[in-house]
């Protein structure tokens, strides 16, 4: 059943099973203020066994993009689309975050996106890619990175 992301109350509810659980909350609620503040979305998430089109849209960008299979299991995942962008959001047991911001457009901008919890070691499958730090207070220090997708989906 998808629930709304609160940033106000961070809760590990769907991501108690992550070793860093706590820092992945905080990166969900960082993500949720986000779109909330720069949107008016409501970021709602449901358990990956219930988006499995979700996950497999991402799944399969990351595979024909890049060769990249992630080796965590998908915990939650969310997908909507605000202006004229399709978002796509699956969070995964290991503390990683992978995001597509899909613009509709042809001459849109596309890319895919990875931040890592605090806590959590950069997977094996994401060694290639250099990650930038940011501060948060919801999520402390987040790991991203990203690469531009080049091909339609």
């Amino acid at each position: 059943m998808p629930h709304a992301v609160d940033f106000e109350a961070v809760s590990t509810a769907g991501l108690e099973s992550s070793p860093v659980a706590a820092a992945l909350a905080g990166l969900r609620a960082n993500e949720a203020r986000y779109f909330k503040n720069k949107y008016d979305h409501v970021f709602t998430v449901e358990p990956a066994s219930d988006a499995t089109s979700t996950v497999d849209w991402v799944h399969r960008i990351l595979d024909e993009e890049r060769g990249i299979v992630i080796s965590s299991r998908p915990l939650e995942a969310t997908a909507f689309q605000v202006e004229n962008i399709r978002m796509a959001y699956v969070f995964y047991e290991s503390g990683l975050s992978i995001n597509v911001m899909y613009t509709v457009e042809e001459s849109g901008k596309r890319a895919v996106g990875f931040k890592l919890s605090e806590g959590m070691d950069v997977p094996e499958e994401l060694g290639a890619f250099k990650f930038a730090r940011q501060k948060s207070k919801l999520a402390g220090t987040i790991r991203g990175s990203y690469f531009v997708i080049k091909n339609e989906y």
